[in-house]
């Protein structure tokens, strides 16, 4: 497995600009760049999907476990690990807090629904 350097995960981790393309149904073809948020935990980047498992770019990542991420000046290939570990859940929960406190959408992204579509997205 391959790591991020420090400096990638400040740079990550201090952004809101986090893009996930996994690959389509045919292994090649990166999908249409998805906004969404992440956090960094125990040096590693974790992003959940705002609609669940059913979000279509969390579909494909779980089917195809790789694509492309873009964040903070990074454009990455990247592996993509679903997390079922609970207490990891709750500490990304604790990390989505503290970035995301003013944000009305938090929320939504501590439920149990979309917490069952978080993902470690490690780079290749």
């Amino acid at each position: 497995m391959a790591y991020w350097t420090p400096e990638e995960l400040q740079r990550i981790g201090s952004t809101d600009d986090f893009h996930i393309a996994p690959f389509r149904a045919d292994g090649a073809t990166y999908g249409t760049p998805t906004w969404i948020w992440s956090v960094v935990v125990d040096g590693a980047v974790y992003v959940r999907a705002y609609n669940g498992t059913s979000s279509r770019w969390y579909g494909s990542a779980a089917s195809q476990r790789a694509g492309r991420i873009t964040a903070g000046g990074i454009e990455k290939d990247v592996a993509f690990v679903p997390t079922h570990d609970v207490a990891l859940k709750d500490r990304i929960d604790d990390a989505y807090r503290a970035k995301y406190t003013h944000s009305p959408y938090l929320p939504p992204m501590l439920t149990d629904r979309v917490r069952a579509a978080t993902v470690r997205v490690d780079p290749r």
